[in-house]
């Protein structure tokens, strides 16, 4: 049976970032995921783990400048340097907060570059990192982010993905499955599921349009999760949505989507 992670880089944006904590377990969650635990000393994340009862389940890896709009560094060519020692940061925050799972974002294509070298600094990223994380315990995963919210996104699509999965053929590397970003590039979400199930390691979900909470929008959520019980899925299933910016709305949202039925 699978179990469900709030976001709380999305979920109580009313709250300063540590009171989510507090408020992501008396909404009655036992696992969160955050996107980035790095603005915080690590040992000050594991504190409010600690004083209510959560695992941080997944972060990702250092994704550039944010707020500047970079979305990762794993097929840029101009910047590897800067993608491993982003990965000894991660496994340092993974280690003291007891994470098992690490995801990495490919980012934006970089226009000085073809899309041949793109693929072949991923490959090389990735097998990096699988290498790297192994004797740590830690399992690598990679995203798919769409290319209408994220325009030149490098890995838009699941096969892209599995592909490099395959071609690395590391036993700690699987597929972070984010049905939103999956719904707007492709698709084709229950037949994913049930044909690649031994290789997602990690789901997130949000409705579209909007990307609100699950029930919102055209997704038949109700479908999916059924079919996830059906086909023995034993992970998490992050709740990576946008509730609103309004103090209450990710109480209501989670009243909406009823998530503990």
């Amino acid at each position: 049976m699978f179990s469900f992670a709030a976001n709380i880089s999305m979920l109580f944006t009313e709250l300063p970032f540590p009171e989510r904590f507090c408020a992501a377990r008396e909404a009655g969650f036992r696992y969160i995921e955050v996107q980035f635990p790095y603005a915080y000393p690590p040992e000050e994340v594991a504190e409010l783990l600690k004083d209510n009862g959560l695992s941080l389940v997944l972060f990702n890896l250092p994704a550039g400048d944010w707020a500047a709009g970079e979305r990762g560094l794993g097929a840029d060519p101009a910047r590897v340097e800067e993608f491993r020692a982003g990965l000894e940061q991660a496994v340092r925050y993974a280690k003291i907060l007891h994470t098992p799972l690490l995801n990495c974002l490919a980012g934006k294509i970089n226009p000085k570059f073809d899309a041949a070298e793109h693929r072949r600094t991923l490959l090389g990223n990735l097998g990096y990192a699988a290498d790297f994380l192994l004797p740590h315990k830690l399992c690598l995963t990679v995203e798919n982010v769409n290319g209408f919210d994220v325009p030149g996104f490098f890995l838009q699509r699941t096969d892209m993905i599995l592909e490099a999965i395959n071609e690395i053929n590391r036993p700690n590397v699987r597929l972070q499955y984010d049905i939103y970003h999956a719904q707007r590039s492709e698709g084709e979400i229950v037949n994913t599921l049930r044909n690649n199930l031994e290789w997602i390691g990690h789901i997130q979900v949000a409705d579209n349009p909007g990307r609100g909470w699950p029930g919102s929008g055209e997704i038949n959520y109700r479908f999916v999760f059924a079919e996830l019980e059906k086909v023995g899925y034993q992970g998490h299933i992050g709740l990576e949505y946008m509730p609103g910016p309004k103090a209450g709305d990710t109480a209501a949202s989670l009243k909406n989507f009823d998530w503990r039925s």
